[in-house]
């Protein structure tokens, strides 16, 4: 048998202390809960807004490299594809939000100079080359996005079973734990009342 258990002023002191702490615990971990999911709610409607921006860039995108394509010629247009350096300056960084990392992705934008020649091309390459650009912009910024929506969403989850955990299992044994020795110490200083009672009429006789 659990000694903490045995009806004590002490056990009972410490099973109040208990209790207070498991209710601390669940209301922390409900407020923890809450600001995830409205981290979570305003990553999903951004991510929405993302993944419409990428829809429309793109299809403006392929419309202007296909209009080069007829301007300049596919071979050419390839060629020049082939020049345009990789992508090699991502680097990713972190912060926290109530305990839960974030990835933070910073990449240097493209400049405004294109690595071909300006004379040697059309409007629609340059067009198309800022479309992709944004498109890369966007699907960078989209990574990062819907990534930190995975982490929160997961680190909801396991919130949430704590905080169910402290709420069903916990709270209420520690509840019962409290009543069952308050109970028990009551009923005996009512035996000893009337112990002192008996012995006190039994003097006065």
């Amino acid at each position: 048998m659990n000694p903490n258990t045995f009806p004590t002023k002490g056990n009972l002191i410490l099973a109040k202390n208990s209790l207070s702490l498991a209710r601390l615990g669940y209301g922390l971990m409900d407020k923890k809960r809450n600001i995830l999911i409205r981290e979570l709610m305003g990553l999903i409607d951004e991510a929405k807004g993302i993944q419409t921006e990428i829809d429309s860039t793109f299809t403006e995108a392929y419309q202007a490299l296909q209009m080069a394509n007829i301007e300049l010629g596919i071979s050419y247009v390839q060629e020049i594809g082939m020049s345009i350096p990789v992508e090699d300056s991502i680097k990713i960084k972190a912060r926290s939000i109530m305990g839960t990392e974030i990835p933070l992705v910073q990449h240097d934008e493209a400049g405004l100079t294109p690595a071909y020649a300006f004379g040697d091309t059309s409007p629609s390459l340059d067009e198309a080359r800022m479309k992709f650009e944004k498109v890369k912009d966007l699907t960078i910024k989209l990574s990062m996005v819907e990534n930190s929506a995975y982490r929160l969403a997961s680190n909801i989850k396991k919130t949430q079973k704590r905080a169910n955990a402290l709420k069903n299992i916990t709270i209420p044994t520690y509840e019962t734990l409290t009543r069952d020795i308050s109970n028990a110490l009551e009923e005996k200083e009512r035996e000893e009342f009337t112990r002192l009672k008996v012995i006190k009429r039994m003097k006065d006789s």
